[in-house]
């Protein structure tokens, strides 16, 4: 009789009782205690940290098929010697994973670190008195959506302008290990052309999601119309209309100003453009963006609102329908950054839709007419909790600043007021009754 196979399934049958347990005491569904692989992803989400789980549980996985493969190795082939390497090397790196989250257990349970040690060495004996042990007691549960209810859901689509922006997004989600997760859910509007929209919303609201939504870079289950074109069936086309300014620029410093913006009208002009009528069009936006006078100078020479200039002038350069921006005014002075914003109001007023991420519109909020509110539900869903006019959305919220309206949107632990729900269901409720 082979007793290492019987020492192993004991072992496995001993752990899957205290994992069990110590599941169970943490609010997640114990019976992922019997599941191999998932196990160590569960206990993870147990202590907390469920970045390091992912890794640990990757790293359990592949040790598990690199022990498939030997099996099918000849012993002492070079193949053989080289998996071994690799499932060293695995070894080392998911022990020290390991003894992450028998930390973050420890801190959970409010026991001694010295306890990682028994984990270690005595695996099995250590989940079973933790388990088992009425003494031991987690001092925060996990957090289970799966069958809590988010915000409710106003459920109201926008009608399609013949000039200007329609969203109608039902949502956006991604699998993440394993699980369904939405990211956005439930937002519908309509932004006429002419309008300058101040895009607000907290760490993890949507905002960067959202945004891709809405110019087809990472499609949703939505419907976005510009000018009664459908920007994800005529994406081809579309492209040129949709201006989009990263907070990060990506240009070259040793080019000059002019060879700059003479690249990206090449990337963002149709081919079909002639090059006498693409020089015309970079010679007139250098003027606009009152970039003519250091056309030859290199990038790197430029002060920090010259660059900024010349970063939204490349992506104007095809003169876009829709002109969206994340934090423009990043590293400005508040001098620069009235002027940067100035500019953006302008190019509004020619009848563009433009739409700005900024961490400080209280000092320009002037310039815009309206503010989309972007907030985390019960479930971290990013929904829409206002859109409209600056001027309403004070009363709406009962403040008298875009700051205070966001911090009552934050989480508490963001330190916010975690009114999210709140304002959520009452845009809902308000769209409902504007609609009924």
């Amino acid at each position: 009789m082979d007793y290492s196979i019987v020492i192993t399934i004991v072992r496995y049958v001993l752990g899957t009782i205290g994992y069990w347990m110590i599941l169970k005491k943490c609010g997640d569904k114990p019976y992922w205690a019997a599941v191999p692989v998932a196990r160590e992803y569960h206990i993870g989400k147990c202590a907390h940290m469920e970045e390091e789980a992912r890794t640990f549980t990757i790293l359990t996985l592949a040790t598990y098929v690199c022990q498939i493969i030997m099996a099918f190795l000849p012993d002492g082939s070079l193949r053989e010697n080289l998996v071994s390497i690799l499932l060293i090397a695995i070894g080392l790196a998911s022990a020290v994973y390991m003894i992450r989250i028998f930390l973050g257990l420890c801190r959970v349970f409010g026991r001694r670190k010295l306890w990682v040690v028994l984990f270690v060495l005595l695996e099995e004996p250590a989940a079973l008195i933790w388990g088992l042990s009425k003494k031991f007691v987690p001092n925060r549960q996990i957090e289970d959506f799966s069958k809590a209810e988010g915000a409710k859901l106003a459920g109201v689509d926008a009608k399609p302008l013949d000039k200007g922006l329609t969203i109608n997004i039902q949502d956006r989600t991604v699998v993440d290990f394993f699980k369904k997760k939405y990211l956005l859910r439930d937002i519908h509007m309509n932004i006429p052309t002419g309008h300058m929209v101040l895009l607000l919303g907290g760490s993890g609201a949507g905002k960067t999601t959202f945004v891709n939504a809405v110019t087809g870079y990472e499609k949703a289950r939505a419907e976005i119309r510009l000018n009664d074109q459908n920007v994800y069936e005529d994406y081809a086309s579309m492209k040129y209309d949709v201006g989009f300014v990263p907070q990060q620029d990506l240009m070259r410093g040793n080019d000059t100003v002019a060879r700059t913006l003479a690249d990206a009208a090449t990337l963002r002009l149709p081919s079909s453009v002639h090059s006498k009528e693409r020089w015309e069009r970079v010679k007139k936006v250098l003027e606009e963006f009152g970039l003519y006078a250091v056309r030859n100078s290199l990038v790197e020479k430029l002060s920090g609102g010259q660059r900024k200039r010349l970063s939204i002038a490349m992506e104007y350069i095809s003169d876009p329908s829709l002109f969206i921006l994340d934090e423009p005014d990043s590293g400005l002075d508040g001098v620069v950054a009235r002027s940067l914003f100035e500019k953006l109001r302008k190019i509004a007023d020619e009848g563009k839709i433009v739409i700005v991420i900024t961490h400080t519109p209280d000092r320009v909020i002037d310039l815009f007419d309206d503010v989309i509110v972007l907030a985390k539900d019960n479930l971290r869903t990013g929904r829409l909790a206002w859109y409209g006019s600056v001027e309403e959305s004070y009363g709406f919220f009962g403040k008298n600043s875009m700051e205070e309206i966001l911090l009552s949107i934050n989480q508490k632990e963001e330190g916010g007021e975690g009114r999210a729900n709140e304002f959520v269901e009452k845009y809902a409720d308000h769209i409902q009754e504007k609609a009924g």
